[in-house]
């Protein structure tokens, strides 16, 4: 196994040294307690499905979807934002924090951002803290002043709405909608108007490319290469910026509706507060074109990016480990100590 490819600082250095970990659906993300951000990798694991080898991790694994030979599997362990094969993803945690940390009996504190339960890892000591809290101070939010401030997470599985005061979550709503559901529409966009089939990772790159909330002032173009529906050959085609909006419409307007019904179910002080202080977007799926001034123009309220908004999560799990004394009572024990 080699993934290695976005790791930034080498294994071995750390010592006992506590981890953050943001278990997402697209990628994973390892932050060490005193070194920051030390590896991001994308959350796949290619397996042999004969005798279920872990074959390769991470980036290295991703670039085997949709070319393997029929022995050989590349799957992702989280689907929309959940564990949907624990053992699986187990093996990828594992990985993951050997990577990092290379003394086999050291036990350094594990605080993960996920939205559903983990298995113990190597029965070190694991706490969790809600994904929306984690968000929220790694984009500086002041989350333990008496006022209002609401966090938008969009990842690659969930959009994770709260609203925050005093600490503490007043108001939340997830939803199913993520960045993978954007690829999927511009895969099943692809089918129907093209008569293309392109695999999630073109699906992907065109949504990076090309992908909008709002019309662009210059629409651009790009090439698109997949297998003809009918003939079955390869075949290429030029698709607008236009056109991806026009398919992942729906999933972004359940993105905002998303935002429009937590704040349907916000007390009006707080309400207010909100108005004032504005709404953050974080999360991978916050850089989409566009979509800043949608919510705003939609929520009739000021949104900002938080600063590296893909990197909010696990930034916030940082901060907490590197202030425990502070943050300690928003990180809960799962039980697996």
């Amino acid at each position: 196994m080699g993934a290695r490819g976005r790791r930034v600082a080498s294994a071995g250095l750390f010592g006992g040294r506590d981890i953050a970990l943001d278990l997402g659906t697209a990628n994973t993300i390892v932050y060490v307690r005193g070194e920051g951000i030390v590896l991001n990798e994308p959350s796949v694991v290619a397996t042999n499905v004969i005798d279920g080898t872990v074959l390769a991790v991470g980036a290295e694994a991703r670039r085997m979807i949709g070319r393997t030979p029929g022995h050989i599997q590349a799957t992702r362990p989280l689907k929309d934002g959940v564990i949907a094969d624990f053992e699986v993803c187990e093996k990828m945690l594992r990985y993951f924090i050997q990577q990092v940390h290379s003394r086999r009996w050291a036990r350094p504190r594990m605080v993960i951002c996920v939205t559903a339960g983990v298995t113990g890892v190597e029965r070190r000591p694991t706490y969790v803290i809600e994904e929306p809290i984690a968000a929220a101070i790694g984009a500086g939010l002041d989350i333990a002043a008496p006022s209002g401030t609401m966090i938008v997470d969009i990842g690659g599985g969930t959009t994770e709405v709260a609203v925050l005061s005093l600490g503490g979550v007043v108001v939340s709503q997830s939803s199913r909608i993520g960045g993978d559901e954007l690829d999927e529409a511009v895969v099943q966009f692809m089918k129907k108007e093209h008569g293309l089939t392109i695999g999630s990772r073109s699906a992907e790159e065109i949504k990076m490319a090309l992908g909008s909330a709002v019309p662009l002032v210059d629409e651009v173009r790009a090439e698109v290469r997949g297998r003809d529906l009918v003939s079955g050959l390869p075949r290429r085609l030029v698709i607008s910026s236009s056109e991806v909006r026009e398919a992942i419409v729906e999933p972004v307007a359940s993105i905002v509706d998303t935002v429009k019904s937590t704040l349907d179910r916000t007390p009006p002080e707080l309400a207010a507060d909100i108005m004032e202080n504005g709404i953050v977007l974080a999360g991978g799926g916050a850089l989409l074109v566009g979509l800043r001034e949608l919510v705003e123009a939609e929520a009739g309220m000021p949104v900002r990016l938080a600063p590296d908004p893909h990197l909010a999560v696990v930034l916030g799990a940082g901060r907490a480990l590197e202030e425990f004394d502070l943050y300690g009572e928003l990180i809960l024990s799962d039980g697996f100590e």
